[in-house]
């Protein structure tokens, strides 16, 4: 050993806390955020608040958007139990178990109470990929021939194709559509801002409304897998039971937030279009507006000939 390390063999990798696209899309929405609010003391008056209430409101929900495709906290369960470690071994570790559930596949946390236990450092997080092109299966069993620890497999088994519980094909269809119909939620996103810039005020407040429609649709398709009874996951005396995740509600908050303004935008263009105007900041000066020419200037030469 080498200060406690074996010097020809790779280290234990480290539980991740975060994903890279993940942090990816967040960082990119950051910078346009940033680059919005170094130029928005060049807007003057009023309008700056609009200004600065319409781009920020809607950069929210397009990172939302974004971002939901790729969290794995669409469900999540905790359980702490005493638990077995290994297989073909007696020795019993106090643990917290984690289940986290995501559109492209399953996260499974294991950490230690207290981290150090039995020699070893207990603190696993391991993705099993059930997206289009990826193979569960294969990953259940290359996470068998690594040998992780014994409650890490018997969650992950739960969600083979191969196993009772027979929730592999629920999960990874209903994962898929609802991918499907947020990246179209997402275009339409785009379209609306466009819209609202050309400007065509109405059809951007419409294009609102089908985006929230379609991560309504996203939230119904991964609402699905409701309909399949999960298998009990029992870990000693103790039973992991699943719900509603952050990135489920968040969806649901952005839909809502897609509705309300959509709603506001088209009601706004029907009864107070002078308002919906100035919060867009289109408003004409009432100078210019009936403003009228001063003097004419008529070719007599034109007049004669035209007559």
């Amino acid at each position: 050993l080498f200060d406690g390390i074996y010097p020809y063999y790779p280290q234990q990798r480290k539980a991740a806390s975060f994903n890279i696209s993940t942090i990816i899309v967040i960082v990119v929405f950051l910078t346009l955020a940033c680059s919005f609010l170094l130029i928005i003391p060049g807007i003057r008056g009023r309008a700056r608040l609009y200004w600065t209430l319409r781009v920020l409101l809607s950069l929210f929900m397009g990172v939302g958007i974004v971002v939901v495709q790729f969290t794995g906290d669409w469900e999540t369960g905790w359980v702490q139990a005493n638990t077995s470690y290994k297989s073909f071994s007696h020795a019993m570790v106090n643990a917290d178990l984690g289940l986290h559930i995501g559109l492209e596949g399953v996260n499974i946390t294991l950490k230690g109470n207290p981290v150090n236990q039995i020699n070893e450092t207990i603190n696993y997080n391991e993705h099993f990929s059930w997206s289009f092109g990826s193979n569960y299966d294969r990953s259940y069993s290359e996470g068998l021939e690594k040998g992780l620890p014994s409650p890490i497999l018997y969650v992950a088994e739960k969600f083979t194709s191969q196993s009772p519980c027979a929730v592999h094909r629920q999960y990874r269809i209903s994962g898929h559509y609802a991918s499907a119909t947020l990246w179209v939620a997402f275009c339409t996103w785009t379209i609306s801002n466009i819209l609202f810039s050309m400007p065509a005020l109405v059809y951007g407040g419409y294009m609102l409304l089908v985006t929230g429609a379609f991560l309504t649709f996203s939230l119904l398709s991964f609402s699905t897998v409701r309909n399949s009874p999960m298998c009990l996951i029992q870990i000693g005396t103790a039973t992991l039971r699943v719900a509603y995740g952050g990135s489920f509600w968040l969806t649901l908050v952005i839909g809502l937030l897609c509705f309300v303004a959509g709603i506001t935008v088209v009601a706004l263009h029907h009864l107070n279009l002078d308002l919906l105007k100035t919060f867009f900041d289109l408003r004409e000066d009432k100078a210019e507006e009936y403003q009228e020419m001063a003097e004419v200037h008529v070719n007599s030469c034109f007049v004669n000939k035209a007559l």
